[in-house]
């Protein structure tokens, strides 16, 4: 097993285990980081340096498909998308998720810190409210980087249909 491999957790019944033996404080974010690009590094990297750690909770690809984020997404399948996160040296853990929001997986972890990116407020930010009933902290880090990959397929489409 590689050690981006080591990273990603799918088994729940492993995860408490896991979490155990990541450095506190333990930052938490969630996604489903279809086409990973620079917005999302960068976005990753400053949750990262809010703590020791750093768990991305990532959509199963029927959870992108619920999401409706458009025709034929997700692009990668899951097991793509935990591998490049893994591959991040900032990522500590990667752990994916069915759930139409990553609530449930939030409680299981119990980060010190809940972080979404700057178009979420924090009292929007699903888990917010149980991160900060034990004294956690809730973060939007503002967009350093304006990309989407939603964005990213459109002009890929718009290129790909003026070829024809």
């Amino acid at each position: 097993m590689t050690p981006s491999e080591r990273k990603i957790v799918k088994d729940a019944a492993q995860l408490p285990a896991r979490l155990a033996e990541l450095a506190r404080p333990l930052v938490f974010t969630n996604g489903c980081f279809d086409i990973l690009h620079r917005g999302h590094v960068s976005y990753l990297e400053e949750a990262a340096a809010l703590g020791q750690s750093l768990v991305v909770g990532v959509n199963s690809d029927a959870s992108v498909r619920r999401l409706d984020k458009g025709r034929g997404r997700p692009v990668n399948p899951l097991d793509d998308r935990l591998a490049i996160l893994a591959a991040l040296g900032c990522v500590s853990l990667v752990v994916p998720f069915e759930d139409d929001t990553p609530h449930a997986l939030i409680e299981r972890v119990r980060p010190d810190h809940l972080v979404k990116g700057g178009d979420w407020t924090p009292d929007k930010i699903v888990g917010a409210d149980v991160v900060t009933s034990y004294g956690g902290r809730v973060h939007s880090i503002p967009f350093r980087f304006k990309r989407s990959t939603t964005d990213l397929l459109q002009r890929i489409r718009s290129s790909y249909d003026r070829t024809k």
